[in-house]
């Protein structure tokens, strides 16, 4: 099994490497000082492709693989833990599952503003009684009319205070267990 980066991979790593030297490395103990979120800099990642590097682009992402998506966290972190984590929950935690389990209706509408960095994802699983636990949690959502209601709340959730599109995780039909989880 070859193990070396494609060129492609390598290209992608020099570009968010060179990315994180300009851009994020001379900010960085600024924003955790000041306790700032970085969203200029987020905006600056969307166009580079990177807040959607595993989105298709047909939903206005660059349709890149998982050894991409892990580089680019990768080297965010390098520069900035906190923004790597901020890069990686966005992908993963919200856009992923938008892509994974969201209708087409649902891609079309959040998945383009998601991958140009227009709106950063949040995720919302965890609850005070419950944890992370998702089985056990207590909210619900119940479709009513033509629209989902949720009742409940969340704590911890990611990127909660700063995103625009939220993956919020409730429970639809308790005795489907884990297929009774929207």
């Amino acid at each position: 099994m070859d193990f070396e980066f494609s060129p492609e991979h390598v290209a992608l790593r020099d570009t968010v490497r060179s990315f994180v030297d300009k851009e994020v490395r001379p900010h960085a103990r600024r924003w955790d000082e000041e306790a700032s979120f970085p969203a200029e800099t987020v905006a600056k990642l969307g166009e580079l492709g990177i807040m959607g590097v595993m989105v298709p682009e047909e939903y206005g992402g660059v349709g890149m693989d998982t050894i991409s998506y892990s580089i680019a966290v990768e080297e965010i972190g390098k520069g900035d833990g906190s923004l790597g984590l901020t890069v990686a929950s966005h992908n993963s935690l919200c856009t992923a599952h938008i892509l994974a389990f969201g209708s087409e209706a649902i891609r079309r509408k959040y998945l383009p503003d998601l991958a140009s960095g227009r709106s950063l994802g949040a995720w919302a699983l965890t609850e005070a009684g419950s944890g992370s636990d998702s089985l056990n949690m207590s909210t619900r959502a119940e479709w009513k009319g033509d629209r989902w209601v949720i009742n409940g709340s969340k704590m911890f959730i990611t990127q909660g205070s700063v995103a625009g599109v939220y993956v919020i995780l409730a429970v639809t039909d308790r005795e489907k267990g884990k297929d009774g989880v929207t």
